[in-house]
């Protein structure tokens, strides 16, 4: 696993000085991972919601059972039936006690929901803060040639002339090379 570990780590510096010398393209990879995580908060806060709405559906069974054993209990002690009203009170304290439980795991839920509203807010508002450093960074003149002149090498050497159709294609090769670098990066990450 040495060998592994070791390309893995070097794939790892490699992204990253990448992503250094291509600040733009860090910003996208970054605007993409909140991306992620806002759909992935998105469907948690949903899955939460849709507990707590089946939670609260079992409470109100829960009581309503509740009542219909609390008149069973007074119908058997008004007949004399101890027998009846003790097992009556025995299966009315057991919902009560379940419905105590319910309860507090709606609580607990409800705190859930409201942190994950808040990580919600907060993720927005970095993806805000994002890509409104991606507009400056494309308003900036000298954001795009620094861009052009660290990537110039990858297209021509000093002594040839460049190909004026290569800064079409640059964007372009340059998504492709870091899509492909963050897919090996992830694949490692996995094993």
């Amino acid at each position: 696993m040495g060998l592994f570990d070791d390309f893995s780590r070097l794939l790892e510096i490699r992204l990253e000085e990448f992503l250094r010398n291509n600040p733009q393209l860090e910003l996208q990879a970054l605007a993409e991972n909140l991306r992620e995580q806002e759909e992935d908060t998105s469907r948690l806060l949903i899955d939460l919601q849709a507990q707590e709405k089946q939670l609260q559906t079992d409470i109100l069974n829960t009581a309503q059972e509740i009542q219909r054993w609390h008149g069973r209990i007074e119908k058997a002690q008004t007949a004399g039936r101890q027998d009846l009203a003790q097992a009556a009170q025995e299966r009315e304290a057991a919902l009560l006690r379940q419905g105590n439980q319910r309860w507090g795991q709606m609580e607990v839920l409800k705190e859930r929901i409201q942190q994950t509203e808040e990580l919600q807010r907060k993720i927005q508002s970095r993806q805000q803060e994002v890509r409104d450093k991606i507009k400056q960074e494309e308003a900036t003149p000298t954001a795009a040639s620094s861009s052009r002149q660290a990537t110039s090498g990858w297209y021509h050497t000093p002594q040839s002339k460049p190909d004026p159709s290569e800064d079409q294609f640059r964007p372009r090769d340059m998504h492709e090379q870091h899509e492909a670098l963050t897919r090996t990066k992830k694949r490692a990450e996995c094993r």
